[in-house]
């Protein structure tokens, strides 16, 4: 399994941007505020998971959907405890399709599977940095500061905490499943 604390970007690429070392504490926090951002808004980690368990309820449908995505292998599917073999998967969707065409209504389903990227895409590690960045230089409650004759105005990016980029890798990589709750 991933460790909790794996990031989704480089320390170093940050602390090119920052000036500071890569094991700044301040950096590492932030890096991982914005990690823990970013798998909040896809809902999944990203990041490769080997043998996640994932257990689900049938619903008599011939298609059932995974947690986190995209698949990497299927290690073993369990019905009501009895394994199941034979199981298809559509790998990027995260979807699972019975052998003999529908789950049992009622069943219990115990998947465990390896899912997520390895290396994380890159532009999904870019996010992170332009997150992290605004998280490290942010002061809160700040709309703007000046320090001599220069003034440092604070947009809605360090604000909010989304840019275009952001939106655009968390539409990328999010599993769509209408689950925004």
């Amino acid at each position: 399994m991933a460790a909790p604390d794996e990031l989704l970007a480089d320390p170093a690429d940050l602390a090119a941007f920052l000036g500071v070392p890569a094991d700044d504490p301040k950096l590492i926090a932030a890096l991982r505020a914005a990690t823990r951002r970013f798998r909040g808004a896809v809902r999944h980690p990203v990041s490769l998971v080997t043998e996640d368990t994932a257990h689900l309820d049938g619903g008599g449908e011939d298609r059932l959907l995974l947690p986190a995505a995209p698949v990497v292998q299927i290690r073993s599917v369990l019905v009501d405890g009895e394994p199941l073999t034979g199981v298809r998967v559509k790998r990027q969707a995260g979807i699972l399709l019975h052998p003999q065409g529908c789950w049992p209504a009622w069943a219990e389903i115990t998947v465990i599977y390896d899912h997520g990227y390895d290396p994380v895409p890159e532009d999904v590690a870019e996010v992170v940095v332009d997150q992290a960045r605004a998280l490290y230089t942010l002061h809160p409650g700040l709309a703007s500061m000046t320090a001599g004759g220069e003034a440092l105005g604070f947009g809605a990016q360090a604000a909010v905490g989304v840019t275009a980029q952001w939106t655009a890798a968390v539409d990328a990589y999010q599993l769509n499943r209408g689950d925004r709750s």
